[in-house]
């Protein structure tokens, strides 16, 4: 699957972290990154949006305030911005972990969090116009169209890990940050359509919807298995060159595997629940919408003949 390649013991080098600990996770901490300053960003213009919408007197609920900037850009923010990413290159399964958070947890949370919603509801005339265009463009319909969303969600992983892409990703600190983002993007594009509660155009219903997560679960399990039991090294000679003194890469190999099929799975199934929880709630609505147009119906009825007696 994986040719072994050379390492510049000089690049290996500057790439070992010290042994993996809490401290060194804490110590570890960046700020000065372009997502650091993206997160930072975004957080700003969702809690302005949130605080323009108060000055006029409209209601956001709290709760999709909670999840943008919690588990949505916190989320983030735990994998890239804190000492994590010191050990992204050197342990498989540190970057398992942020493959994870990066494209399903977060973009999850980031979709409950409603912020195109929050844009149309704040934005003047002439962006709010932009904006719409843009959700109602051809290319943004092609790719939330569920179908699509899925296939890129299923196949990136495979075209990353077994490829020689993904040692280029290692050795070149841009194209890592690159996949981080692109981990994002994906995650996005298919759990947007699926739980998020902006307006999109063509979103299946709740069982179509319910059958596409469902579909979703066997693929960590494959990925997650097939990484437990390779039997070359995903990154060529990349993770033995760094001569880690406290992790062996044969043994970290399979815990990524295990973060990858144990953390799919569970976060597939509680997605899955999430989304029963949804259509419940719509059908609960769609019947309280039914029973009040029967009542208007009946009022009508009622006074129709009042009147004609």
């Amino acid at each position: 699957m994986k040719s072994v390649l050379h390492v510049d013991p000089i690049l290996a080098a500057t790439s070992a972290p010290p042994p993996f600990t809490v401290g060194t996770v804490l110590t570890e901490t960046r700020l000065d990154s372009w997502l650091a300053l993206g997160l930072v960003l975004a957080a700003g213009l969702y809690l302005y949006g949130v605080y323009r919408l108060r000055l006029r007197g409209d209601r956001w609920p709290i709760a999709r305030t909670v999840f943008f900037i919690g588990p949505g850009l916190g989320g983030i923010a735990l994998v890239t911005v804190s000492g994590l990413h010191a050990y992204d290159t050197a342990l498989l399964s540190v970057h398992m972990i942020q493959h994870m958070v990066l494209s399903m947890v977060a973009p999850i949370f980031l979709a409950l969090g409603a912020p195109m919603t929050l844009a149309l509801r704040t934005l003047p005339v002439g962006p709010r116009k932009r904006l719409l265009a843009i959700v109602h463009s051809r290319v943004a319909r092609v790719y939330s169209f569920p179908l699509v969303a899925f296939a890129i969600f299923v196949v990136n992983p495979f075209v990353l890990y077994f490829s020689d892409l993904y040692r280029f990703t290692l050795e070149h600190a841009w194209a890592h940050e690159l996949v981080h983002a692109h981990f994002i993007m994906t995650g996005c594009v298919f759990f947007w359509p699926l739980l998020g509660l902006d307006p999109l155009p063509g979103r299946w219903p709740y069982p179509a919807r319910a059958l596409l997560m469902l579909l979703s679960v066997p693929f960590h399990t494959v990925l997650g298995l097939t990484i437990m039991q390779s039997t070359t090294l995903f990154g060529g000679d990349w993770y033995p060159s760094l001569n880690l003194a406290w992790s062996d890469p044969w043994d970290d190999q399979v815990v990524a595997g295990g973060i990858l099929w144990a953390g799919g799975e569970f976060v597939s199934v509680t997605m899955l629940a999430v989304l029963v929880v949804q259509w419940v709630k719509q059908s609960e609505r769609e019947a309280r919408r039914v029973d009040r147009e029967l009542d208007r119906q009946e009022a009508r009825e009622r006074a129709a003949d009042a009147a004609a007696t």
